[in-house]
């Protein structure tokens, strides 16, 4: 069985992914936690009730998109960071970083209190309750999106993983994983899951174009490989869930040279005119294509004394410089090419030998590139180019891509008036509300209607690049920041607060999960000013373990009403030893005991921190009122992958450190020849500190109308299938059934109606919340194997798995019944007493129903026909790794000699064509004297082959 359903994603113009496979056996997968740029927690809802029920998560890529949820389910929704979780290391580590940069550039990422649930827990206060709005949710820090992302199990590409379930799910039953390229993104994947008689193959945006950075996709092999046919492990699925975006896309002629050209020649025509260049691109994946190619151009143009040499360059993100830092130890995750060119940089530094001339350095060492990760810096960045004519030219790349969050609101705010000014969008925006779309979504429906007017500008090779005008229209742009609560609000909140804590108590008490304390926000209702907190939310899975939070887990939480309590009052009120049970169900008999149940991993039990503590640790904590030390010789305490080190030279305790610097964190000074600048008065603005509140807050929007007179341009820098890649593969794949998501209607039935008349395939095209059928199309009968037939099996083992070959007859319940008293009268007196109705009944005292058909060994006289009439056929699959591995074993000389061929002793060629047939070559000369390899060969191969006779 395996029902698939899309719970976002499908028939949409959002591009959010989340998809649900139930699997035979009451297993379920959640494949990515995908949000939009809206933040709305009723998009989770159908999320968070499968939670208890679901068996493992499997994220694809590093996109907002794909996982912007992640955070807030671990720290939300129950018992969700018990749920195994599988991605590559570039999506964990890009995927922390993108996080990071989310929630420390918009509060509306915290999400807010629902005013169902404010009205049902605030008894005290319901007439504030109902006019209290947009209460924040307190935001995860860095550390404890770290510690999340940190649970996450990384895999490899091609590397079959048997995962382990959840604590609250049925057992897998071998099923299996594997990551494949996906080409869209750095270590972005298409899953293949195999159970039972299911095979998935799970592709929702890949890309079989080979980029600058980014291989191509793994269904021939990946880039380069000059595969004719998919894969094996990738082709006929049972089904294949296939993303419908991109369906209505038709490849550019000229392919990836002449987007990036087009590219160029946009920059090159704005700068030469003194305008400023704002590209909205994300922070964590396609980003490194943008910057790879940019920071290349720049250097390609300085040789040659162009344009660009003038311009400045800059990348504009929170958390940049990680997100470069971790693109530099995942090389071998990208193109051949960069591994090509990192190795001939790596040469080329070892014949210099540390002299000072050294060369223009890695592929992610940018000497153009600037890196701005403050919005002080955004803000003298914009303040620099007013009122100046004179101005140079730049460009900068920001995030992120909707323009509803991040620098780039800054900078289209900044740079939407002067008319010299462009804006280039690099993919189409989605539109998470009809109403409302987004600012990056405003301007691309302002590029297609073109309106205003369009400039056409040629190219040096003649093509024609299309700049539309804006014409003075006004765009709403909407800042959402955090107000302090005060007075009534705050009481509501506490009170809310209480209510979830003792929720969390409650399922303590019953067994039911065991959740980390939580810290507390300010228990005094009357003092706003001390309301400041670590955490307001109670219903999420933990902190990061310091000495702050263990210090404060022993405090006393808000308790609610006696008879709220329960027969928990006998446990968490002193002095009450008596509860009236009568008339009371369920647990309200029973006494109530808190069961701690412990939590294993595969190395056993876990330790927890604060156990052991020691006196000096926390006698510094009561003494700083609950502050991590941040000196360096604090006892006990670690230095972070982002922390830099002290006291360095020119640098004061309380001064920011310089990030804008892209060398690698692991260098041991933070210095880097290729990534070095002059330091200007860009580095020397800071951000202003309590800006916004850190305590209890709710939402608010402020909306600014700007003026657009900036042109508008568009280029492809999407990354994903055009409708060409789907016509060339889906042949080629071969699967049962199509299902088709993550895309609109348009391009879903679209597609649809493509595969269905060319392909003859059964499509699915389900929308969100519906769940559709696509198992295989298989039957199965169920029958009982007599004891004589049992004697008689000879099981042979292949990779784990028991083959055996069975040649009997079917006989009938009735049959079976004879057979088993022979004895002709007593037979006899059982079909008298048996009536029709009562046949199939159960045997007295066994409790085993005796209606399943017995499979039995055949008579005499019919075996030999059955042995003529069967035909015997090898079971499993060889590898031509295995078998040179055993040849080697065996004193034989083999090595592999082109794509796919194993040559053993120079003498024979052993082939594995993609039906999975083996070839052998062989020339027939013996080697050494001895008898011809051929005969070593074949019994290397028989020996891993089950041979299945036909008797």
């Amino acid at each position: 069985m395996f029902t698939f359903c899309p719970l976002q994603g499908a028939h949409a113009e959002s591009l959010a992914s989340q998809s649900l496979l139930e699997l035979d056996g009451g297993v379920k997968v959640l494949v990515d936690l995908g949000w939009d740029e809206s933040f709305d927690i009723e998009k989770l809802k159908e999320l968070e009730k499968q939670v208890p029920t679901l068996s493992l998560i499997l994220l694809t890529h590093a996109t907002a998109s794909h996982l912007a949820a992640y955070a807030h389910c671990c720290r939300n929704f129950p018992r969700f960071t018990q749920i195994p979780v599988y991605a590559t290391r570039p999506v964990i580590d890009m995927g922390r970083t993108l996080t990071q940069d989310l929630y420390s550039s918009t509060p509306a990422a915290a999400t807010t209190i629902p005013a169902s649930s404010l009205s049902e827990t605030a008894y005290a206060y319901s007439q504030t309750a109902t006019t209290a709005q947009n209460l924040l949710l307190q935001s995860p820090t860095a550390d404890e999106i770290a510690r999340y992302f940190s649970l996450i199990q990384p895999l490899k590409y091609s590397q079959p993983h048997q995962p382990l379930p959840s604590p609250f799910s049925p057992p897998l039953n071998g099923l299996t994983v594997t990551a494949y390229n996906s080409g869209h993104t750095l270590g972005g994947t298409i899953w293949h899951i195999q159970h039972g008689l299911e095979s998935i193959v799970y592709a929702v945006d890949w890309n079989q174009a080979r980029e600058n950075v980014f291989a191509g996709a793994a269904w021939l092999g990946g880039a380069g490989a000059g595969g004719a046919e998919v894969i094996e492990q990738l082709r006929k699925p049972t089904a294949l869930i296939c993303s419908s975006r991109g369906a209505d896309r038709t490849a550019q002629a000229g392919g990836r040279a002449k987007r990036d050209e087009h590219l160029v020649e946009m920059i090159k025509l704005c700068v030469s005119r003194g305008g400023t260049v704002l590209i909205p691109v994300d922070s964590s994946a396609r980003v490194l294509e943008m910057s790879y190619l940019l920071e290349h151009a720049w250097r390609t143009d300085s040789e040659e004394n162009g344009t660009l040499k003038s311009a400045k360059l800059y990348l504009a993100g929170r958390n940049v410089s990680s997100t470069m830092r971790y693109a530099r130890s995942m090389l071998e995750w990208m193109d051949d090419s960069i591994v090509q060119e990192f190795e001939a940089f790596a040469e080329g530094q070892r014949k210099v030998n540390g002299a000072a001339e050294k060369k223009d350095g890695g592929p992610f060492d940018f000497r153009y590139l600037r890196m701005l990760e403050r919005k002080a810096q955004i803000a003298k960045l914009l303040s620099m180019g007013n009122d100046n004519v004179q101005t140079e030219g730049r460009v900068i790349l920001a995030s992120d891509m909707s323009m509803e969050w991040g620098f780039s609101k800054d900078l289209v705010r900044g740079l939407a008036r002067d008319s010299r000014n462009l804006v280039i969008l690099t993919d189409k925006p989605g539109m998470a509300k009809k109403d409302t779309p987004s600012i990056a979504r405003t301007l691309w429906e302002w590029w297609k209607e073109r309106k205003d007017g369009v400039s056409v500008e040629q190219t040096q090779a003649g093509d024609n690049l299309e700049l539309v005008y804006s014409g003075g229209r006004e765009l709403e742009v909407k800042e959402a920041r955090r107000q302090a609560l005060e007075g009534d609000e705050l009481a509501v909140y506490q009170q809310w607060l209480a209510t979830q804590r003792q929720l969390q108590a409650t399922q303590q008490a019953g067994g039911s999960t065991v959740l980390e304390p939580s810290a507390d926000v300010a228990d005094d209702a009357s003092s706003d000013s001390s309301s400041d907190s670590e955490d307001e939310d109670g219903e999420q899975q933990g902190k990061a373990l310091n000495v702050t939070t263990m210090g404060q887990a022993n405090r006393k939480n808000v308790v609610l009403r006696d008879e709220d309590l329960g027969v928990n009052i006998l446990i968490k009120k002193k002095g009450v030893y008596d509860f009236d049970s009568r008339g009371k169900k369920g647990r309200e008999r029973w006494f109530p005991m808190a069961i701690r149940r412990k939590r294993n991993d595969d190395f056993g039990e876990l330790i927890r921190p604060e156990d052991y503590l020691r006196a000096e640790e926390k006698e510094d904590d009561a003494a700083d009122g609950g502050q991590m030390a941040t000196d360096e010789d604090k006892l006990g305490k670690k230095r972070k992958w982002d922390d830099v080190a002290k006291n360095t030279s020119g640098t004061g305790a309380g001064k920011r450190p310089n990030l804008n610097r892209a060398g690698s964190a692991d260098d041991g000074d933070g210095t880097h020849a290729t990534d070095a600048h002059v330091l200007d008065e860009l580095d020397m603005v800071e951000d202003a500190d309590g800006e916004e509140p850190s305590g209890p807050a709710k939402l608010v929007y402020e909306t600014e109308t700007v003026t657009v007179n900036m042109r508008i341009a568009m280029v492809d820098f999407s990354g994903i299938h055009d409708k060409r890649s789907l016509n060339m593969l889906l042949p080629l794949i071969q699967p049962r059934k199509l299902i088709l998501v993550g895309g609109t209607s348009e391009e879903t039935q679209m597609l649809a109606e493509d595969c269905r008349t060319a392909l003859g395939l059964e499509v699915h095209t389900p929308q969100i919340g519906v769940s559709v059928d696509a198992s295989v199309d298989t039957n199965a009968w169920v029958v009982k194997l007599s004891d004589a037939l049992v004697k008689k099996l000879k099981w042979q083992n292949v990779r784990g798995l028991g083959i055996v070959t069975i040649t009997g007859q079917v006989l009938a319940p009735e049959a079976q019944q004879t057979e088993e008293r022979p004895d002709s009268e007593d037979a006899s007196n059982k079909r008298q007493k048996m009536e029709p109705s009562t046949a199939l009944i159960t045997r007295a005292g066994s409790g085993a129903a005796t209606s399943l058909p017995t499979l039995d060994a055949l008579s005499g006289n019919m075996v030999a026909t059955a042995r003529a009439a069967a035909q015997p056929l090898h079971v499993g699959d060889l590898r031509l790794a295995d078998l040179r591995r055993a040849m080697q074993a065996a004193g034989h000389a083999a090595e592999f000699r082109g794509e796919g061929t194993l040559v053993v002793d120079g003498s024979l060629a052993v082939r594995k064509t993609a039906e999975g047939r083996i070839d052998v070559e062989n020339v027939g000369l013996p080697v050494g004297g001895r008898r011809s390899t051929l005969y070593d060969v074949k019994k290397v191969i028989y020996n891993t082959l089950a041979v299945v006779a036909g008797a």
